[in-house]
């Protein structure tokens, strides 16, 4: 990025802004339009495009070089890139694909539709050989592995090779890279043998002619082609890494992650685990028409729906203690909110525990019982609150009313407590996606529990004690 960008972030574009830059389109001022572009930051430029018009916006993305346009595509949000991947010419797209990193141009390129793939990809064989077998070698990789998410472009050198040797490789590779901290090491089959540090190698400069192999760092922690996206973000936070070498089965150097696809890739998890747990696709609101979010969300509604139905069936059980006490129907809904709610955050922790390692399923006990433990004083508190009112607003019984309800409350939330924390980890013992369950089942279920332990312990106290 250029250090001589004059403007600061425009995360939020206003409308004086967003009106000047209209008025200069309107009257086709590209070299001021160009001038102002060329003061923005890639980033800020694609926010400037999401919340031009679309005609707008095309037309001063078609004002962008090839370099600049390959960054600010990847920024846009998808339906603007959508528009104006629709309007480009296939040659224009292809131009602009070639300036991306592999697996950049991987991505986009997998995302778009069959007959504009094989196009951009028959033109992109024809601009550039190379560019066109990794994408296509990347493509063939399950988009949530290492291969999936690696680049093509790293720096490698020979073991056997001189330091001034060395460094007269990565000069002639470093246009490739776009950060360069560590160089992989190899043998003569391309087998990884060590890594070792820019810093490190200009440290040993004194001795220009000492062996990469005699200071490198045969301890290199490297990846799996085929290991799973969550597994990397998971190495990369357990040994502070920046950048990890990905390897095939024959331990050969094919590829790199570096910590900002990592980045994408805990963003990615985490935006996909909160959307299961409420039922729903994190990407839904970007790439899904109504229709298809509607037949996406509606059988975990319906599912949910008959769960729910199980609560009608308690209170008509239970018929004749409402029917003696009216009041207990307005504290039935607080009681399964209350008490979901609870089981629902005790679920989100412990599903984030498991993404991030902090939960050890062969310790199992552990977070139930730390999760047990925060859940007695959070329904302790909660239930003397909800008790005392209780008691100041029944007009019979007020203790024995204020005891149902604070009692009922303080169970529901341990027993939600406790479901919430170990639903996931059976989940994930089983092999299923733990987030899965923590959804509107962990509601719906403890909205019949809760439900069930109030009229339970109301018709007992209410009913065998007055």
């Amino acid at each position: 990025m250029s250090e001589e960008k004059k403007y600061k972030s425009v995360l939020e574009v206003d409308d004086e802004l967003l009106e000047d830059l209209s008025e200069l389109i309107k009257n086709k001022s590209d070299a001021a339009l160009k001038n102002i572009l060329a003061d923005l930051y890639d980033f800020d430029i694609a926010v400037i495009i999401d919340n031009l018009e679309e005609d707008d916006s095309l037309y001063l993305f078609s004002l962008l070089n090839d370099e600049t346009a390959a960054e600010v595509l990847l920024e846009i949000n998808e339906d603007k890139k959508e528009y104006i991947t629709e309007k480009l010419s296939g040659e224009k797209i292809t131009d602009i694909v070639s300036e991306m990193y592999s697996d950049d141009a991987t991505d986009f390129v997998g995302e778009l539709d069959k007959e504009r793939k094989d196009e951009i990809l028959e033109n992109l064989d024809k601009l550039d050989k190379e560019d066109y077998h990794e994408v296509k070698e990347l493509l063939s990789y399950d988009e949530n592995t290492a291969g999936g998410i690696m680049a093509k472009e790293f720096i490698s050198v020979y073991e056997d090779m001189s330091i001034a040797e060395a460094i007269r490789e990565i000069q002639e590779q470093a246009d490739r890279v776009d950060q360069l901290y560590n160089v992989w090491v190899v043998n003569l089959e391309n087998k990884l043998t060590g890594i070792i540090s820019l810093k490190r190698i200009i440290i040993a400069l004194k001795n220009p002619e000492e062996l990469i192999k005699n200071i490198m760092n045969p301890d290199v922690i490297s990846v799996d082609v085929g290991t799973d996206q969550e597994e990397v973000a998971k190495i990369f936070q357990s040994y502070d890494l920046v950048s990890v070498p990905v390897v095939d089965f024959e331990n050969r150097v094919i590829g790199k992650i570096s910590i900002d696809d990592v980045v994408d890739v805990i963003e990615e998890e985490y935006s996909e685990n909160v959307a299961r747990m409420t039922g729903t696709d994190a990407e839904e609101l970007e790439k899904k028409s109504p229709f298809e979010i509607a037949k996406l969300r509606l059988p975990w509604l319906l599912i949910t729906l008959l769960i729910e139905l199980m609560a009608v069936f308690v209170v008509k059980f239970y018929d004749d203690t409402i029917g003696k006490i009216l009041l207990l129907a307005a504290f039935m809904p607080i009681i399964s909110a209350i008490s979901g709610n609870t089981g629902l955050q005790s679920a989100a922790i412990v599903v984030r525990g498991i993404d991030t390692g902090n939960v050890n399923l062969n310790k199992w006990w552990e977070p139930l019982l730390r999760q047990f433990k925060t859940n007695l004083l959070i329904g302790t508190a909660i239930a003397l609150v909800i008790g005392f009112i209780g008691f100041m607003i029944s007009d019979v019984n007020r203790f024995l009313f204020g005891l149902s309800v604070g009692l009922s409350m303080f169970i529901s939330i341990n027993i939600a407590g406790i479901i919430g924390t170990i639903s996931p980890m059976i989940s994930k013992k089983l092999g299923f996606d733990p987030a899965l369950t923590s959804g509107p089942f962990e509601t719906a279920f403890q909205d019949v529990i809760g439900i069930t332990i109030f009229m339970t312990v109301a018709t007992f106290l209410l009913t065998h004690t007055s």
